[in-house]
């Protein structure tokens, strides 16, 4: 997620630097006059969004495991003179970054609202439209009490009870939607996941799917598996500030009185690195969306290095409700967000808030929506926008089989080392581990808002790569198919099969060739810890098209790159049999709906193309829908 935070410094993320270092004592309380009972405004403080009426309210949630009863904080926006019993829907969001100090550091000390969703207030006309926006702190941010705990029971509670609280008092109508981006769209997922009464819509950009793939991937730590539990706890130590409530200032120092909550969230997301674990099955919000009903508006970028789209097919395929969403090539961004280096768009879709408005009217106050939006709405890696119902759209699934081969678990080797195959000495010396592993490591960022532009390198590390030319290394090789002969789109979750023998790690990724350009575009990678005879896993979701006469190349071995924290075996890895299942849609009844190009899109191309070298033999067809 770029962290899941907004606004923070991916440099100073990526260089391993926190968020904010965990404040040392809390802010020295002034005496603070109690809210305005209908509410402060705008004209009474700058920081509260125009026509709206804020007042800080609190309310418990179920214990769980922290050490103590746990009280939640919300920060509670009506539309400006409103009785107290009049009624309206309500939207909620629940997450770590309304602190009022700052969403991510401590940005102020002064006394307003959370700013974190202004764009949305504004943007929609929420306020003149009737609806209340209600920002709930999650035990152990802001203003709540209790242990943070990376959504687990503690944090599943405060949802339902955030929903549940908004849908009873006397100014709901007892109809809640949900909104969010990165964590707080993850909260979304959950909320529809665990079904609180009176929740009927979510909005959430940018999630993740499951909470695992964050930090793992198949029992490979990623960079940031200690990196972004220390940036949460830092989170959670931010103190409120001098004009907040003696109540407020207490709560947000509860992690001073109780360091065990810190410790524990470091120590549970660094121990267990299995997915099978219990600690991420009870994460895992893919695997418990079965059954959910509530309607859901997401979107997804395809290509962002952070909230990647892992389990996101799994998730919507348990989901039994309605399904509202935005796919497409861009980074880390919000529907409405403008990209700060061309002015347009990040996503290149325009209208967000007013399709956001029509789906909360719609399921929140029972208004038929006067424009008939897409259900899927995908922009393509050609810029193009198309409409359909569902995704995938699976018009052909299919398992190819792939080349046998062997690969050096070694991490990067040099041109200088390479080798066509390994010498009889290379292969004495791997089998007596006279090949040293060496750890691959990129800097360890925290938060859900990070931003890695590509896994090939810098700009001149990518001009010296060829993709052929790294069949000839010892530590990976290549399967080449033939030449789509129409343009055929690749799209869902690709899933690889590999029977092995040797013990190591694996890196598996798809290029797709340009043979008329010489060029080579990754555009699907994963790793996994391979068992003792190999391992079944799934790549990222995907959504991309082969121009006709491209060929789709599969390589298979050590991993090289820096988007995870990798520990080679020096052990030879014999791939015995290989099996990729892949979903194709056929490109020629694409139905256009109105949209550009995302400016990432272009960038995402550039960072992420090297050239394509001598074309390999072709041993396996990319199947036509």
């Amino acid at each position: 997620m770029r962290p899941l935070l907004a606004g923070t410094s991916a440099a100073a993320l990526l260089a391993g630097v926190l968020i904010a270092a965990p404040a040392t004592g809390s802010p020295t309380a002034s005496p603070a006059a109690p809210d305005p009972a209908g509410g402060v405004t705008h004209d009474e403080n700058p920081g509260v969004p125009v026509g709206a009426a804020w007042s800080n309210a609190y309310f418990p949630a179920a214990q769980a495991d922290s050490p103590t009863a746990v009280t939640l904080h919300a920060d509670v926006l009506r539309p400006e003179g409103l009785k107290a019993s009049d009624k309206t829907p309500v939207i909620v969001s629940v997450g770590p970054y309304f602190n009022h100090s700052g969403q991510t550091d401590r940005e102020t000390d002064t006394y307003q609202p959370s700013s974190r969703f202004d764009d949305l207030i504004d943007g929609a006309k929420l306020m003149q439209r009737g609806y209340t926006v209600v920002l709930v702190d999650n035990r152990g941010f802001g203003g709540s009490t209790g242990c943070l705990d990376w959504l687990g029971s503690g944090e599943q509670a405060d949802i339902t009870a955030a929903v549940q609280w908004a849908a009873t008092q006397r100014w709901s109508t007892g109809k809640v939607g949900m909104y969010g981006k990165s964590y707080d769209a993850v909260t979304g997922l959950w909320g529809a996941d665990l079904k609180p009464k009176g929740l009927d819509a979510v909005v959430a950009q940018e999630p993740l799917w499951d909470m695992y793939p964050y930090l793992y991937s198949n029992d490979v730590p990623r960079p940031n598996q200690t990196g972004t539990p220390l940036a949460y706890n830092s989170i959670a130590s931010l103190g409120g500030t001098t004009g907040d409530s003696a109540r407020y200032q207490k709560a947000a120092a509860y992690e001073k009185q109780h360091p065990e909550c810190l410790a524990r969230n470091l120590h549970d997301n660094v121990v267990n690195t299995s997915h099978d674990s219990t600690y991420w099955t009870l994460r895992d919000q893919a695997a418990k969306a079965k059954g959910a009903t509530t309607p859901l508006f997401v979107t997804q970028g395809f290509t962002e290095s952070n909230t990647k789209p892992e389990e996101m097919q799994e998730y919507l395929r348990n989901h039994a409700g309605s399904v509202h969403a935005w796919f497409g090539p861009w980074e880390h961004v919000r529907g409405n967000e403008v990209d700060t280096q061309t002015g347009q768009l990040s996503q290149g879709r325009a209208g967000f808030f007013d399709e956001v408005v029509r789906f909360y009217d719609q399921h929140l106050k029972g208004i038929a929506p006067s424009v008939q939006d897409p259900a899927f709405a995908v922009q393509d890696n050609f810029g193009h926008w198309r409409a359909q119902k569902t995704w995938p759209q699976v018009d052909r699934r299919t398992s190819v089989a792939l080349q046998p081969g062997q690969y050096l678990d070694a991490g990067p080797v040099s041109s200088a080392t390479a080798a066509k195959a390994l010498t009889s000495d290379q292969r004495a010396a791997v089998q007596q581990r006279g090949v040293p592993a060496r750890t691959v490591r990129r800097p360890a960022g925290g938060d859900l808002d990070q931003l890695v532009r590509s896994s090939l390198g810098t700009q001149a590390e990518r001009s010296t790569r060829d993709l052929a030319a790294a069949a000839s290394t010892p530590t990976s090789y290549q399967t080449w198919s033939k030449a789509v002969p129409a343009d055929v789109r690749v799209t869902g979750t690709p899933r690889i099969a590999l029977r092995t023998r040797g013990t190591g790690e694996v890196y598996v990724s798809l290029w797709d060739v340009d043979p008329a350009a010489g060029k080579a575009t990754v555009i699907n990678e994963n790793v996994a810890q391979l068992s003792g005879s190999g391992r079944t896993f799934d790549l990222k979701g995907m959504d991309w098209t082969l121009s006709k006469g491209h060929r789709l190349v599969v390589t298979i071995g050590t991993i090289e790159t820096g988007g995870w924290n990798a520990l080679p075996s020096g052990r030879l890895v014999q791939v015995k049999d290989a099996t990729l299942n892949l979903t194709t849609q056929s490109t020629a009844g694409d139905v256009p709906t109105q949209g550009s190009a995302s400016p990432w899109l272009q960038r995402y191309i550039a960072d992420n193309t090297i050239e394509a070298g001598t074309p390999q033999p072709a041993t396996f067809t990319v199947p036509q829908p």
